[in-house]
């Protein structure tokens, strides 16, 4: 195995960062970071308590009236100055979201990374465009016009199989709003996130405008979503946990921003170039080792390609190259943890039933077997209403399925209690813009599946939750909207008030 960032070293201070500074946590639990392609333990801190979220929120609190005020230009710069040091410290954060999620290197270093990079330039330039709708007479007596304003608090709360992107996803669209944060990882992969935040303070936004409170759910993010002191809860996770946020966060009236689970389907017809679609479905299915909301997983090929689709795809699935993760030519890498490697080996356990296992279906053994790995597994013949066809199963996992006319084929990619993503295969343009319209899905591909983008939103249908990260469109979940409206008249006794007392004004 390769050479590994040095967790312990770097966050010997504490794994809390509130107020512009790492802490320890004050809680009477530890807890261990571990690499899941050895095993091993890279780093041990203690966790959060409720009075460490309290902290934070006072931290937050009190960076809040100073932030809100500064000038978009002035918030603008200082995230500038935020993706400048991002890019600088480009590998650093690559080998750190590796070691603690297992990810290919060459993932982390192309995808995580850059992109986080360029999601903070956006938000800088987005910062400076938050005006609302120009000034107008509706009435014929008034002026109105519309103002933007931050909100106040967030509290974020963010999963762990995209730790660095889900942390700027999160706080971007907030801090570029004027709103401060406190965000909430989870605790498996605490690592990027507060080196994210130590490069915000770095690039010279001001102490407590972002905080990370690194703790279990039930104690520190159950507290952070009840706060008092947070106007908001965004959350990104499982259809269930989200689920606890909303009953929580509803019961103090917070807003509230959900991106939850996810099952996409890939919905391939029979016109459809079948090379491109074998090597999509692959690359859409294993990415991060398919734990992604939006990965391919449930593959609906029209029958004359299915069979022919089916022994492609395993084909390529055999191909790719399970190892460290930090060696450039590894593919994929391990699950994020054991725990989660065998939650996906019991859904594909459970499938021998009654489906059929084409490939993969097992963990590696040899040098690997101390990793969470598990190898691409292709799985046929599985009813519409089974678990592996409906649930979101988090690893590197397809279930291909025919269908016949056009008309099943949409009705069985819409047939999940979940609209996050999917993504329709062919050549012709009638066909795939028919999809794209009734497919209930926040992002609908069309010939490829997953790439994403800054200035377009990511967000959800159904069960996998409601409004937008990324783009312009987040701020809508990140900003007050306020009517102001100014009498033009000056007359003191309006024609109106008649309604109430008096009588018309002659």
């Amino acid at each position: 195995m390769g050479n590994r960032f040095q967790a312990s070293d770097r966050f010997a201070d504490g794994a809390q960062y509130i107020g512009g500074r790492l802490r320890p946590g004050t809680s009477d639990t530890e807890h261990g970071v571990v690499d899941p392609a050895t095993g091993e333990t890279v780093l041990t801190y203690t966790l959060a308590s409720a009075d460490d979220v309290d902290a934070a929120v006072t931290a937050a609190a009190e960076a809040f009236p100073g932030w809100a005020g500064a000038t978009p230009g002035e918030r603008s710069d200082a995230l500038h100055r935020f993706a400048g040091v991002l890019a600088e410290r480009a590998e650093e954060f690559a080998q750190a979201e590796s070691l603690q999620c297992g990810k290919p290197i060459k993932l982390t270093r192309e995808f995580d990374v850059p992109g986080t990079v360029d999601n903070t330039a956006f938000f800088a330039g987005a910062a400076r465009h938050l005006q609302g709708q120009s000034a107008g007479e509706y009435s014929g007596d008034h002026t109105s016009y519309v103002r933007r304003e931050p909100i106040g608090v967030v509290g974020s709360i963010a999963p762990w199989n995209y730790p660095l992107q889900m942390a700027a996803w999160k706080i971007l669209p907030a801090v570029a709003a004027g709103n401060t944060v406190v965000l909430k990882p989870a605790e498996l992969t605490p690592l990027t996130s507060l080196m994210f935040a130590q490069a915000a303070t770095e690039a010279g936004l001001p102490d407590g405008v972002i905080n990370i409170v690194n703790g279990a759910g039930r104690v520190a993010g159950e507290h952070l979503v009840g706060h008092p002191g947070v106007a908001m809860t965004s959350f990104t996770g499982s259809t269930g946990v989200g689920k606890r946020v909303a009953e929580i966060a509803t019961a103090t009236v917070k807003r509230l921003h959900l991106e939850l689970g996810g099952k996409a389907p890939f919905l391939v017809f029979d016109d459809a170039d079948l090379e491109a679609a074998a090597h999509g479905a692959v690359a859409a299915s294993l990415i991060n080792s398919g734990q992604d909301c939006t990965a391919a997983t449930r593959a609906y090929v029209q029958r004359p390609l299915f069979d022919a689709f089916v022994a492609r795809v395993a084909e390529l699935m055999e191909t790719v190259r399970l190892g460290d993760p930090f060696d450039p030519s590894t593919d994929l890498g391990p699950l994020v943890s054991h725990a989660q490697r065998d939650r996906v080996a019991g859904f594909v356990e459970r499938a021998r039933a009654y489906a059929t296992v084409v490939t993969g279906g097992e963990a590696p053994g040899g040098e690997l077997k101390n990793g969470a790995y598990y190898r691409p597994t292709l799985i046929t013949g599985a009813p519409q209403d089974s678990e592996v066809v409906q649930s979101e199963i988090f690893g590197p996992v397809l279930v291909a399925l025919p269908f016949d006319g056009d008309d099943e084929g949409i009705r069985l990619a819409n047939d999940t209690p979940y609209g996050l993503a999917a993504s329709a295969w062919s050549r012709d343009v009638f066909r795939v813009n028919r999809a794209t319209r009734e497919i209930k899905a926040g992002c609908v591909w069309v010939n490829d599946h997953i790439p994403i983008i800054s200035e377009m939103p990511h967000g959800g249908y159904k069960a996998s939750g409601f409004g937008k990260d990324m783009s312009a469109y987040s701020f809508e979940e990140y900003t007050q909207v306020k009517h102001v409206m100014y009498d033009n008249t000056a007359v003191a006794a309006k024609d109106w008030h008649r309604t109430i007392f008096g009588d018309r004004q002659q």
